[in-house]
């Protein structure tokens, strides 16, 4: 069987724990930070998980992480 390319957008974004959980960040972090509270931003810094829904979807393309 061939090997598999891995998507390059997914393995930017996603990465897998131990428990095989699939970590992600949060969206809306990147630019126009000064009209969002304080509050809001320190809470998009913590890493989130992925919703089970779509897991297995982000497994199929980081296959080798």
């Amino acid at each position: 069987m061939p090997k598999l390319k891995t998507h390059s957008g997914a393995k930017k974004r996603f990465n897998l724990t131990k428990s095989g959980k699939v970590k992600r960040a949060h969206a809306y972090k990147s630019h126009i930070l000064t009209k969002k509270t304080t509050k809001r931003t320190r809470r998009l810094r913590a890493t989130a998980y992925a919703d089970q829904t779509n897991v297995s979807a982000i497994k199929e393309m980081i296959p080798y992480k």
